[in-house]
């Protein structure tokens, strides 16, 4: 019997651990390899050596002030094993190579269900690269991305690539080339981030299905890039003062873009060969065009979205007659005139953004020198006064009275 005891206890997995590795000269490395695969490994204040892997599930936190250094080679700390934790480090200084994606926390094929949370990262060319891993979790880090380098050299906040199921929430990120950059992926939920400072706030190409919710970005030189993708979900994301455009759908179908706010950008929302998408309760002001439509986009719909204050309301290069209003229910517009004599909160008059004059400015720019001479007067007067005159383009055919709430 007392035999049998014994074999079974030998027999049984050790029970995990958790170990204090103090910041000593190849200490990090040497707990690594002797851990067990469910230990925690708890880093000392101080600086560590980085240039690790994590090849066995571990949990690899942080004290106060401790730190993993890359020594400015490699990525700092890579990730090649399933159920891996690292919480509460300051990461920094990886190498600087694109080819490598140098990064300071890499999730590589295998290293599924990573959970990458509470870190700050600093002086890396990647901050959290997420590639092959599917399920994974990165949120409540710090990013501060190099600006150093040309912002094509750079490298971006969180980049996943081919990384189903992936979750980047509630991170903060500066610096560097992009803040999110999905590529090949799919089902991903990209939610609750703030970005500034960098090229694109979210970046997504030939990624369907993605979530992209309740993001900020803020003076970026583009808000939220939408490319080559299907079934894309975009709501409650605000772009504040970014430069260039505020959303740029191009080629994404079949997608919703649901009370989104964008000002103050060039181009509030360009849409380019996208299709069968709708836009819905979202709020465009401040820019000098609202929503530039162009190239090919068919069977988008518009309903309850407030154009405000906008240069321009809608920049169509097209010929095609477009209602942009759903079931009796179009958009606001803050430069309609309107009358509702009947209450019902919808004007009693279609608006229509573009003239005729609107559309000769585009093709000729030169027209412009003529935009307060008689005869422009007189075209826009019979545009008005005979609406056969117009040639195709948007017209809401249910414009609201008031912006909704």
């Amino acid at each position: 019997m007392r035999l049998a005891v014994a074999l079974l206890a030998m027999a049984a997995p050790a029970a995990a651990t958790e170990t204090r590795v103090p910041p000593a000269p190849g200490a990090l490395a040497a707990v690594i390899a002797a851990a067990r695969p469910g230990d925690t490994l708890v880093l000392a204040a101080g600086m560590h050596r980085g240039g690790v892997t994590l090849d066995r599930p571990l949990t690899l936190a942080g004290e106060p002030g401790a730190t993993v250094d890359g020594g400015g080679r490699g990525t700092v700390i890579r990730i090649v094993a399933p159920d891996v934790t690292v919480r509460g480090l300051t990461v920094r200084h990886s190498g600087s190579r694109q080819e490598e994606i140098d990064s300071a926390i890499y999730a590589d094929r295998g290293a599924d269900r990573a959970v990458i949370e509470d870190n700050r990262i600093e002086a890396s060319l990647f901050g959290v690269s997420l590639r092959g891993a599917r399920d994974a979790v990165a949120r409540r880090n710090v990013v501060v991305g190099r600006t150093d380098l040309r912002t094509n050299d750079r490298g971006d906040a969180f980049s996943v690539w081919n990384a189903p199921g992936a979750r980047v929430e509630d991170n903060r990120a500066s610096g560097g080339r992009d803040g999110i950059r999905s590529t090949a992926s799919r089902d991903n939920v990209f939610a609750g981030n703030r970005f500034r400072n960098v090229r694109f706030a979210v970046h997504t190409m030939w990624s369907d299905g993605e979530t992209v919710a309740g993001n900020r970005s803020e003076g970026n030189d583009l808000g939220f890039a939408l490319m080559y993708s299907r079934r894309i979900t975009a709501e409650t994301n605000v772009s504040a003062g970014d430069r260039d455009y505020g959303m740029l759908v191009n080629s994404t179908d079949r997608s919703t873009f649901a009370g989104n706010r964008v000002a103050g950008a060039n181009k509030c929302v360009f849409i380019y060969s996208a299709t069968n998408n709708l836009f819905r309760d979202n709020r465009f002001s401040a820019c000098a065009i609202g929503v530039h439509f162009t190239a090919g986009s068919e069977g988008n719909r518009f309903t309850g979205n407030a154009f405000a204050a906008n240069r321009t309301q809608v920049m169509y290069v097209g010929t095609r007659a477009l209602d942009w209003s759903v079931e009796g229910r179009g958009n606001y517009w803050s430069d309609n005139p309107a009358f509702d004599l009947d209450g019902d909160g919808i004007a009693d008059a279609a608006y229509r953004p573009n003239d005729v004059v609107d559309r000769l400015v585009w093709a000729v720019p030169t027209v412009k020198l003529l935009l307060n001479s008689p005869a422009v007067a007189v075209l826009r007067l019979a545009q008005s006064n005979f609406p056969a005159v117009t040639p195709g383009g948007v017209i809401d055919s249910a414009p609201l009275m008031r912006p909704p709430p």
